[in-house]
């Protein structure tokens, strides 16, 4: 129970700043001074203003309406997070007019995607009413931010169809409940704590020189879904690894606490050795110049080191401990639905030892 306790809270403790997780997309100013781009994006942003950087791009058809492009530029002017507007440009043919619209914010600045929302949903229907007039607003730094919210808002159901094909596979193979549950939980786990760290070191800064960077960044929009759908698959790798040499053992001995012993003192170096070769791996992308290279390899570093260790070889054979025979309870209808059931599943189900099967001995 200690070790269950301890480690949980330890992995819950990590996953607590992705609370405060922002996506977005590192521009030029996140480099390193040394580079090129790094000085001519610091260069524009002193002499001209920071959202000089990442201006956006106002697109309105007036329908008619002669006045709606002054009332557009009027409003548009007037608010606080705009630091000047270009002046329009209508195309005589359509009648479509384009205002470049600068920020007084940085394009990865959180102030300046509140500021493209406003815009959208007060400003901009404010100044044109209720006529026939539209207004569209883009440009780079508008893109970002919508492909992060779009992300954002398709994580949660990526990621419950993950889970849920995982449980159902691992359903299958171990014949359990429990085993497939407590490996989705535990996995989330993780995941949670690698994202946590990436927030600490990337947006908060802590840490964040002992990887060369130099100034804090938002999460890349896409780098959480590519980070879920590697960090799962290689940690479901590693539980099946395991948990298929306690399922022999148990299927053995029938006694629950030989099989953990037997099925982690058989894996657990193969585990490790195999971990702290794809940590060594990723974490040489974690010294690159680029803050999006970094993030993404000290997230998948970050997330296997603490899959190997503290879930794998501590939270696993802790919970399958405190479980006992539970850990291989099916219920008989649900097994005589799945397919391939084993010969003992009766005997597991009414909690006696199962009796090995020929291909076991």
């Amino acid at each position: 129970m200690p070790y269950a306790v301890g480690a949980a809270a330890l992995l819950l403790t990590s996953t607590l700043p992705v609370l405060g997780l922002r996506v977005g997309l590192p521009d030029d100013g996140s480099l390193p001074h040394s580079r090129t781009e790094r000085r001519a994006y610091d260069l524009v942003a002193e002499g001209f203003g920071p959202g000089t950087n990442g201006p956006l791009v106002i697109a309105a058809d007036p329908a008619g309406d002669p006045g709606v492009l002054d009332r557009l530029v009027g409003a548009v002017t007037a608010d606080p997070g705009i630091a000047s507007v270009a002046p329009a440009h209508i195309d005589r043919a359509t009648g479509i007019a384009t205002l470049v619209v600068f920020p007084t914010t940085s394009p990865q600045d959180k102030a300046t995607t509140d500021t493209i929302a406003r815009l959208r949903t007060d400003v901009l229907p404010t100044a044109i009413g209720h006529g026939p007039a539209r207004v569209h607003v883009g440009g780079a730094a508008a893109s970002l931010s919508d492909v992060g919210r779009r992300t954002s808002q398709r994580l949660p159901a990526f990621v419950a169809a993950v889970l849920a094909m995982s449980f159902l596979l691992l359903m299958l193979v171990f014949r359990s409940i429990l085993v497939p549950l407590k490996a989705v939980l535990l996995n989330l786990l993780s995941i949670g704590a690698a994202y946590g760290i990436m927030v600490a070191v990337f947006q908060w800064g802590w840490g964040g020189a002992l990887i060369g960077l130099e100034a804090t960044v938002p999460i890349v929009s896409f780098i959480p879904m590519f980070l879920f759908a590697i960090l799962f698959g290689l940690s479901m790798d590693y539980e099946v690894f395991l948990l298929s040499r306690v399922r022999e053992e148990y299927l053995r001995t029938g006694d629950n606490g030989t099989a953990i012993v037997e099925g982690v003192s058989g894996t657990a170096r193969i585990i490790t050795s195999a971990a702290l070769i794809m940590v060594a791996v990723f974490l040489s992308f974690a010294v690159a110049d680029d803050p999006s290279a970094k993030m993404f390899g000290l997230g998948l570093a970050t997330a296997i080191f603490v899959d190997a260790t503290v879930v794998r070889m501590v939270l696993v054979p802790a919970t399958m401990t405190l479980l006992g025979r539970a850990n291989w309870w099916l219920p008989k209808w649900l097994d005589r639905m799945l397919p391939g059931g084993p010969a003992d599943t009766d005997a597991e189900s009414t909690g006696e030892a199962p009796r090995p099967r020929l291909a076991d001995r």
